[in-house]
């Protein structure tokens, strides 16, 4: 059978005898054919773009096993995640057979990252065929490489996750390569489908710039060499159609997260052990999971559950047995051949054997099903533990992706569970995954539901604050409900150093608001002016100091004045940690398909108010308003009827007491009394004249050239963002906040600036 080597971080691998027991699709054929004739050039830049559950990483290893290994070429293998480099490493030894390379008797592989079972980038020798490697292993360790690339005329770079591909770290490993190489063959694998528009490839473009295009090489644009979208694959029935549902636990994580439990969510994914204990232990919380499979199991039929820990696990297995549901659970961390509460590998693997038989109807998971293990008749995952890492919750969601043509599922069911979390943190939303590729559906309807969907997760802090009687909302409650609907959103995904030189995908949605709308945009056109006001240009990862100073800047100078719903800080750092990645602003996805009458309360409201129902027939009116048909956006948007009733009462209130929401004249202060106040204290109390007055020292330093010049040492520049507003005399000299007494400083001043 030949030799076969797994979970070690080298070894050698010996060509297995009979046949590849999987055939490739027609698709993943087609990739290799279309790679075939790319690989005629001596040197190329190219991507692979096969979406979630389309097989890029069977695809690629399979032809450069024939193509590479064969051949006796070295190929370098980079991701930034160690999940990524297992499977990677996995699918090299799993199809290597000898009718794909008959003419080599064995190949070397080694992988290298920071994890504690895998090699360094040290032990790299000239002997390896095959480096799987960890992005920020090597990119900190280039001349590990010099022995292994000395006298290659040819080598193959492949980047998985391609999308990363223009991060300051990756470049950097392209362009080592690339100068100890003649002949550099670069091929990214991704599952984010990419768009012609020139404005949305940006750097991508100048990395990828070879690709195939009827049976020709073209050369100098975004270089795609084969390409297919989700819709094309359910069509032809080899990915089953995702259908996504939330359900919102209306439970409360984030009252005690300290800023150490944040970081280990953040960086690690991990949640901490008291928050999982309690999310485990939560019988609502549980019975909600549960209660919601039940109602729909003919639907939902296999359905494989992903729970926070193992007593979360045993909690939710009791519970469906005792609700008459089949059910068993799976560990997959194991050590030593048992996990810490007796579940040995063999009971894992008859539990997998009964639910792959049909015997069980639910299969709950700990942590992830490891890549090898098949259950094509999955038709639905429960994601009932939270997880910021888009590879994790890409695991997740393909469970269920496998179509019919596969021996799967013409649809797929993905349910998420949606905990209220008091402090912003970006979970991933699976809907994300597809972001920018709306066409897996031909029905409008469904990507306005989408959209909603989307733009719901969002408004959960917003509608609870309104709940709670110690939060202040009045500001909020006055803006018009349609104003306080998204116009569209930034949606990107951008890598977190852990420190174990691995990286974490986190994903972000920024939604974008008529309020927040330029506010943005001029922010993204000056970044690169703002980087370098900062000097971090060159930065791949912002220290938080340095963050903070540059959310700070980004807020006096764009984001000062008025704005509800305003935006919120950890927004303007995702984006300005997404910059220093990639030197480029992330899509923007406007959601122009969705009729936001349909959403304002304060329409239904008028009509509540006009038609003058007494109590019980308004009730009446409201209850048929949120149970009607299948795609009632008020419910999808709302989540809760409770947060669509109090937004009903604030609206009513509004029309029968117009005054209600009129400016407070309880406080007053005077206009000298505001200018003796600094310029943050000011626009506490009144944003828009804050704004006035920084406008003001803006105007006042502007030359003929429409340039603004530092006050001090009169170094001029056309961006605001360059510049820091100050006072001429501290506070308690006697400084006042009129323009008059403001100044603008460059950075060099303002670092200068002391006791002034």
């Amino acid at each position: 059978m030949g030799k076969q080597v797994q979970n070690k971080s080298s070894g050698e691998v010996l060509p297995k005898k009979g046949a590849n027991a999987r055939t490739p699709y027609e698709h993943q054929c087609t990739a290799m054919h279309n790679l075939d004739l790319i690989d005629r050039e001596k040197n190329y830049s190219t991507l692979i773009v096969l979406p979630t559950g389309g097989g890029k990483t069977y695809t690629a290893a399979l032809w450069l096993l024939k193509n590479a290994i064969d051949r006796k070429k070295k190929i370098l293998w980079i991701a930034h995640r160690q999940m990524l480099l297992d499977q990677a490493a996995q699918s090299f030894q799993q199809y290597a057979y000898a009718e794909t390379m008959p003419h080599i008797s064995s190949f070397h592989y080694r992988i290298i990252s920071g994890a504690t079972e895998h090699d360094r980038a040290i032990d790299i020798t000239p002997e390896d065929d095959l480096l799987i490697v960890g992005k920020d292993s090597i990119g900190r360790n280039l001349s590990c490489l010099d022995a292994w690339l000395k006298r290659q005329n040819e080598v193959y770079l492949v980047i998985d996750e391609a999308h990363h591909a223009t991060a300051k770290t990756y470049r950097k490993v392209i362009a080592y390569v690339q100068k100890h190489v003649p002949n550099m063959k670069l091929i990214g694998l991704t599952a984010t489908p990419f768009r012609t528009a020139e404005a949305e490839q940006g750097l991508l473009a100048k990395i990828f710039q070879d690709g195939v295009q009827d049976e020709q090489v073209k050369r100098g644009q975004l270089g795609i060499t084969y390409q297919i979208g989700l819709k094309d694959l359910i069509n032809r029935q080899i990915l089953s159609k995702p259908i996504f549902e939330s359900y919102y636990t209306e439970e409360h994580y984030g009252e005690s997260l300290g800023l150490a439990a944040w970081e280990s969510i953040r960086h690690l994914d991990t949640l901490p052990d008291d928050i999982a204990q309690q999310m485990a232990k939560n019988a609502v919380r549980n019975r909600l999971i549960v209660d919601t499979y039940k109602k729909k199991r003919k639907e939902y039929g296999q359905t494989i559950v992903f729970a926070v820990n193992i007593d979360h696990a045993i909690a939710l297995n009791k519970l469906f047995a005792d609700s008459g549901v089949r059910s068993a659970y799976i560990v997959s961390a194991i050590r030593d051949g048992i996990t810490g509460v007796g579940i040995s590998r063999e009971e894992n693997q008859r539990n997998l054997e009964a639910f792959r038989r049909g015997d069980l109807d639910v299969l709950i998971n700990v942590n992830i099903l490891t890549e090898g293990v098949d259950l094509p008749k999955t038709k639905t995952v429960f994601l009932a533990r939270p997880t910021v890492s888009t590879i994790l919750m890409t695991q997740m969601v393909g469970r269920a992706l496998r179509g019919s043509a596969a021996g799967g599922t013409d649809t797929a069911y993905i349910v998420s569970f949606i905990d209220d979390w008091d402090e912003h943190i970006a979970w991933v939303n699976p809907e994300s995954l597809f972001s920018g590729d709306n066409t897996f559906s031909d029905d409008p309807s469904e990507r306005i539901q989408r959209e909603v969907r989307l733009i719901a997760i969002s408004k959960i802090e917003e509608f609870a604050s309104i709940l709670d009687q110690t939060i202040d909302t009045t500001a909020l409650e006055k803006v018009p409900f349609q104003q306080r609907i998204p116009i569209g959103m930034y949606a990107f995904t951008y890598l977190v150093d852990n420190g174990e030189q691995e990286s974490m995908d986190l994903s972000c949605q920024v939604m974008v608001y008529d309020s927040t709308a330029s506010a943005y945009r001029e922010m993204l056109e000056e970044l690169p002016a703002l980087f370098d006001s900062f000097g971090v240009r060159d930065q791949e990862y912002l220290t938080d100091d340095v963050l903070h100073q540059m959310e700070q800047r980004c807020r006096d100078t764009f984001f000062c004045g008025e704005m509800i719903p305003p935006y919120a800080r950890q927004d303007i750092e995702n984006l300005l940690r997404y910059y220093a990645q990639y030197d480029a602003a992330p899509p923007f996805y406007t959601f122009d398909d969705l009729d936001r009458n349909r959403l304002d309360v304060g329409q239904i409201a008028q009509h509540l108010w006009d038609l003058d129902l007494g109590p019980r027939k308004r009730k009446e009116y409201i209850d048929q308003l949120w149970e009607q048909s299948d795609d009632n956006l008020l419910r999808l948007f709302f989540g809760r009827k409770l947060y669509f009733i109090r937004e009903l009462d604030i609206a009513i209130s509004k029309l029968a007491d117009p005054d209600l929401y009129a400016e407070e004249d309880n406080v007053r202060y005077s206009m000298r009394e505001l200018e003796d106040m600094p310029l943050y204290e000011i626009g506490q109390i009144d944003p828009n004249y804050e704004k006035q007055l920084r406008d003001g020292a803006f105007e006042k330093a502007k030359t003929e050239r429409g340039t603004y010049r530092c006050t001090l040492c009169g170094k001029e520049s056309p961006n605001r963002s360059h510049f820091q507003v100050d006072h001429i005399k501290p506070r308690n000299q006697g400084g006042k906040s009129v323009p008059e007494n403001l100044q603008i400083l460059c950075p060099r001043c303002n670092g200068k600036k002391g006791d002034r």
